[in-house]
């Protein structure tokens, strides 16, 4: 055998994650998303993301280890996001976790799902090892983590207020392109101009942090007046150009902090990392300063639970304990110490959503006329 065998599960959200690692190899991952359960709310309902969790994690545990051909008593260890995320989701993953290494006598290790993103490269790439910068982006963080090794971070930045892939998912649904954002305004800029429209990028005096509520802001004053004009142009170009705006403030921070640090190897996570155009500028970039850039398939990038596994994998190897099974959830933890904290923040239905992006798709008739 070669590493430990553990059963990792991820439910932070509105995925259900569950997945078998034997050491680093990927037995099995398999996952249970609720996307059209949330697309009619514009957004994730908590309290419906903690009944779709509890009606899928165990067919879901039961497929993962079958496909692995793993019996649950082969397992070594089981582990589990404890944070950060939203509470009543995090705590239907926590306590299957619990019951279930209760019941095998396995220990069970609470792993931070941010950390778990830090370690996704690590499932697709057998050289990615610290020291690197990191770049975790989806609907509930932005961050610029420096990994000095693992275990060892510091947060060089942050959003200090909406996560990239909430401002996807807010600007695609006043577009009128549906629910999750980041990928539907991927497939919409397909053949549009990404410099038709100049949106903001902001914060260019803080080099590692991020703000997206005024480009957000700026989209929708945008379309009001050139629907009201009759301007408006092909969405395509709209797509493409609010893509851009998003794109070129995660790039140029990120290598930001790889001038700042020095370091040679650069890694990425989180859902946003899916986005086709970001990966091809990261890679752009990255080969034309020399630096080595690991980003895992897309599969990896969002919620999964081969990467809370790897982080627990890493940890049996160190000869670490696992936790007392009398611990709990922790909503708002933060990775690493002595750096910023910046909160998890995902894009809820309707949370901190200006007026007139709770309409419902206030220019795509125009778009559909």
């Amino acid at each position: 055998m070669s590493g430990p065998l553990v059963l990792g599960i991820e439910t932070s959200c509105d995925e259900t994650g569950v997945a078998v690692l034997e050491g680093m190899n990927v037995r099995s991952s398999v996952l249970g998303s609720q996307v059209e359960l949330h697309e009619r709310f514009g957004g994730v309902v908590p309290e419906v993301a903690a009944r779709a969790h509890v009606e899928a994690i165990r067919p879901l545990a039961h497929q993962a280890l079958t496909r692995a051909g793993v019996h649950p008593q082969d397992l070594d260890a089981v582990a589990v996001t404890k944070g950060p995320g939203l509470v009543g989701a995090l705590m239907v993953g926590y306590a299957y976790g619990k019951s279930l290494a209760f019941s095998l006598g396995v220990p069970l290790y609470g792993i931070d799902h941010m950390e778990g993103h830090l370690y996704a490269p690590r499932l697709s790439f057998g050289g990615y090892e610290p020291p690197a910068v990191v770049i975790l982006a989806s609907g509930g963080h932005s961050q610029i983590v420096h990994v000095r090794a693992w275990g060892d971070y510091e947060i060089l930045g942050g959003t200090i207020d909406d996560a990239a892939g909430e401002a996807f998912d807010k600007l695609a649904r006043f577009m009128g392109l549906g629910f999750p954002g980041g990928p539907a305004i991927d497939r919409d800029s397909e053949g549009g101009d990404p410099a038709a429209v100049a949106f903001p990028r902001a914060l260019k005096d803080r080099p590692y942090d991020f703000s997206f509520s005024g480009l957000k802001t700026s989209v929708v004053t945008y379309l009001e007046k050139a629907k009201d004009a009759g301007e408006l142009p092909p969405r395509s170009d709209v797509s493409a150009s609010v893509q851009e705006a998003i794109v070129d403030v995660i790039v140029d921070k990120t290598f930001n902090a790889v001038e700042a640090t020095g370091v040679e190897v650069v890694g990425g996570g989180g859902g946003v990392l899916a986005n086709r155009r970001l990966r091809e500028r990261l890679a752009e970039e990255a080969d034309r300063r020399g630096v080595g850039l690991f980003v895992p398939e897309p599969s990896l990038c969002t919620d999964n639970g081969a990467m809370i596994a790897s982080v627990a994998v890493d940890r049996i190897n160190d000869g670490r304990f696992g936790e007392d099974l009398l611990g709990d959830v922790d909503p708002s933890l933060r990775l690493g110490a002595g750096g910023a904290a910046f909160g998890w923040a995902r894009s809820t239905a309707l949370q901190s959503l200006p007026m007139r992006l709770r309409s419902s798709s206030h220019c795509s008739s125009a778009w559909q006329s």
